[in-house]
C-alpha cells in the first residue's frame, strides 16, 4: 500500500487523493488516445474538452458571471504582479495598495518598477499581524490591490476592503482560492496561483471582467497581454496542459464535496481545532495573527524557543507530519490546511501538539 502522510506544506501543497488516483490511472491512456495527458496536442479536441470544462467547473464553482473572462495563464502570481500593472493602468495613472505580509509588499515591489504605486495602509509596523485601522484610497487610483490571504504571516480577509465609487477591486487570491464561496461581481480581477487549493504549481487563473480586459494598451509583449491571452482561449501558445488538468480534476472534486460552502464549512472546522489547541496551550503556543485576521489556510505560532521549535519539526515529520516549519524569513512554525488537507489531519496535529507540550512544557 502506498505511504501517505499528512502534508501541511504551504505549497505546492496537499492534493485530493482521489485526485491523484484518477491522474494516475489515466496516466498513460487518457480517455482512450493511447497517450497520456501530457503528450496529446493543446490543439486537439480532447485537450480542448479539458480546459473548456475546467473553465465551465469554475464558472460554476464561483457562480462567476458572464461578463468575466477565465484565463489560464504561467508563471505563478509573481507574473500577475507585474502584468496588472501594465494591463490596467494607463500612463499617467497610479494604482492603490494594501500591505498587509510578505505577498502583497512583493507586488507594491513589482508594480513600482512599471509606473506610479501608492500605499493605502501597510501593516509592517505592528508585524503584519492583522488588518489595517484605516486606508488612505485615491478616488482616481487605477484599481485597488489586496490579497486575502497572506501565506507566511497567516492574515486572511474575510470581507473585501471597499474601493472608492469607480476604483476596481483587484485581488491575489492564490492562498484561499476556492476555499469559500465569493461574489465575483464586487472584482475587477482576481486572480490566483494553482500551487495552494486547486492543484500542482504551473498554472495560475485569472478572473478578469471584461472591460478590464479592454484597457489594456497597444503593443505590450504578447504573453503579457491580457486582450490576447483572452481571445484565444489560453491557447495563444503551448499551456501548462498537465497543470490544467489537474486543476479540473480538483474543480470535479470540491463539485462532489458539495460546492464551496461545503469546502469552507470544513475549512472552518479543521482551523477551528488547530486555533484551539493553540489558544488552550496556556502559552507554549502562540499564535501571530489577531483574532479577527486568523487565516482558515495558514496558521503560524511559535513555541517558547527556537531550539524547541527544531525538535517539534523533526518529532512532527517521524509521525508523517510533514511541512511544518514557518517561513524562513519569519521562524516558527505553521500549518497550512488547504481544501485537500482533511479532518483526520488537523486532529493528528493537535493530538501531536498536546503530546509534545505534556513532554515539554
Amino acid at each position: 500500500m502506498t505511504k501517505r502522510v499528512f502534508n501541511f506544506n504551504p505549497g505546492p501543497a496537499v492534493l485530493p487523493l482521489e485526485v491523484l488516483e484518477q491522474a494516475q490511472a489515466e496516466m498513460l491512456d487518457f480517455k482512450g488516445t493511447g497517450m497520456s495527458v501530457m503528450e496529446i496536442s493543446h490543439r486537439s479536441k480532447e485537450f480542448e474538452s479539458v480546459i473548456q470544462t475546467a473553465e465551465a467547473d469554475l464558472r460554476e464553482l464561483l457562480a462567476i458571471p458572464a461578463n468575466y473572462k477565465v484565463m489560464f495563464l504561467q508563471g505563478g502570481a509573481h507574473l500577475q504582479f507585474t502584468m496588472i500593472p501594465m494591463n490596467l493602468r494607463a500612463a499617467g495613472q497610479s494604482a492603490d495598495y494594501i500591505v498587509t505580509g510578505t505577498w502583497s509588499k512583493t507586488a507594491v515591489k513589482e508594480a513600482q518598477k512599471v509606473g506610479a504605486t501608492r500605499v493605502a495602509a501597510n501593516t509592517e509596523a505592528d508585524g503584519f499581524k492583522g488588518f489595517p485601522e484605516k486606508l488612505d484610497l485615491d478616488p482616481k487610483a487605477a484599481y485597488l490591490h489586496y490579497t486575502s490571504n497572506e501565506t507566511i504571516h497567516g492574515v486572511e480577509y474575510f470581507i473585501e476592503p471597499t474601493p472608492p465609487a469607480g476604483v476596481p477591486l483587484v485581488c491575489d487570491a492564490s492562498s484561499d482560492f476556492i476555499s469559500h464561496p465569493l461574489d465575483i461581481s464586487k472584482y475587477a480581477l482576481i486572480y490566483g496561483g494553482a500551487q495552494k487549493n486547486a492543484g500542482p504549481s504551473g498554472v495560475t487563473m485569472v478572473i478578469a471582467r471584461d472591460d478590464m480586459i479592454e484597457r489594456t494598451p497597444a503593443n505590450l509583449p504578447v504573453m503579457l497581454d491580457y486582450k490576447v491571452m483572452a481571445s484565444s482561449g489560453s491557447l495563444h501558445n503551448t499551456p501548462p496542459c498537465f497543470a490544467i488538468y489537474m486543476v479540473g480534476l480538483v474543480f470535479k472534486w470540491a463539485k462532489k464535496q458539495g460546492g464551496l460552502a461545503a469546502i469552507e464549512k470544513t475549512n472552518r472546522v479543521k482551523a477551528g481545532l488547530v486555533y484551539q489547541a493553540i489558544d488552550e496551550s496556556g502559552g507554549f503556543y502562540r499564535g501571530h495573527t489577531q483574532p479577527d485576521a486568523r487565516s482558515l489556510m495558514n496558521i503560524p505560532f511559535r513555541l517558547p524557543s527556537e531550539e524547541l521549535e527544531e525538535t517539534f519539526a523533526k518529532e512532527a515529520k517521524k509521525n508523517d507530519l510533514i511541512g511544518l516549519k514557518g517561513h524562513r524569513s519569519v521562524g516558527g512554525m505553521r500549518a497550512s490546511l488547504y481544501n485537500a488537507m482533511t479532518v483526520e489531519g488537523a486532529q493528528a496535529l493537535v493530538q501531536f501538539m498536546k503530546e509534545f507540550q505534556k513532554k515539554n512544557g
